[in-house]
């Protein structure tokens, strides 16, 4: 990012958080916006694309609805409305302490309180409102159909059958109910306390109505084994699968479509072809 583009966010976090020191504030950049960290104050979010702009006052009051739910662990507050600078609009939430876990390590009972308290989220009209809920678009599973025809025609030939199974393998698992899910759980998005404490869940833009074990799948981030100590058996089989069906960060991004033409569907493609070829030789546990 160059000086210029950097001078910008700082005038847009000083606007928002006047009287706030800049001087540790450090930058992140996330899928659509960017972020102006100031530790232990707030963190600025700041659309880059007019997409994200439009967007940003239903997410910002989805974390509104979620925040004030009763969670077991922090969700990032708004501080300020959402404003608008120009084609960018903004807004800061609260800070988050803690900090991300390295990949593979975590602790089960964490991990299980955290998708515990997801899957028993009560799904108000409040939430309904703010949340996108894939199955309730037209075509109820559409995420199936965009796969299997526009997404794996365009595979490879020794891949098309194969991931003509894993998508039936997916669609033939056993219906449940639909609860929150956060649609991110990995990496940075999930801050731990030094004692290995769940401290908070941040960036909630992918949140939707699904199978609870898309969740879980995702925490697979901290291990496969602390995942299986965390969870039920048929939870982590169901997230096993989940994973399988083209990696599980590929899918919820098909999920978020609604029914919605896919754009950049060659590039998908790609992304899922690279994925199996990393994956070939893993395997789906039974229990």
């Amino acid at each position: 990012m160059s000086d210029r583009m950097s001078a910008d966010l700082l005038e847009i976090a000083d606007a928002l958080m006047p009287g706030a020191s800049l001087d540790t504030a450090r930058l992140a950049r996330g899928g659509i916006h960017d972020v102006v960290l100031l530790p232990g104050v707030a963190a600025v979010r700041i659309s880059r694309r007019p997409t994200g702009a439009e967007a940003l006052p239903r997410r910002t009051e989805l974390l509104r609805v979620i925040a004030a739910s009763g969670l077991p662990f922090e969700v990032p507050e708004p501080l300020t409305p959402v404003t608008r600078f120009g084609d960018r609009a903004a807004v800061a939430v609260s800070w988050i302490d803690g900090a991300a876990l390295p990949e593979g390590e975590g602790d089960p009972a964490g991990i299980g309180e955290l998708l515990g308290a997801l899957r028993e989220f009560p799904v108000t009209p409040d939430l309904r409102a703010v949340l996108a809920a894939p199955r309730e678009h037209e075509g109820g599973d559409s995420w199936a159909g965009i796969l299997a025809e526009e997404v794996i025609p365009r595979f490879p030939e020794k891949w098309r059958d194969e991931g003509r199974r894993r998508l039936e393998e997916a669609l033939a698992l056993e219906a449940v109910p639909d609860s929150l899910v956060h649609g991110d759980l990995v990496g940075d998005n999930v801050h731990w306390s030094e004692d290995g404490k769940l401290v908070g869940v941040l960036d909630w833009d992918r949140a939707h109505l699904f199978d609870p074990a898309i969740d879980a799948a995702f925490m697979g981030w901290h291990g496969w084994d602390n995942l299986r100590r965390a969870v039920g058996g048929e939870t982590y089989r169901r997230a096993r699968v989940w994973d399988r069906t083209f990696g599980v960060n590929q899918l919820v991004a098909v999920l978020e479509l609604g029914g919605k033409p896919l754009a950049h569907v060659e590039s998908y493609a790609e992304h899922i072809v690279a994925w199996l070829e990393q994956t070939a030789d893993g395997g789906v546990p039974e229990n």
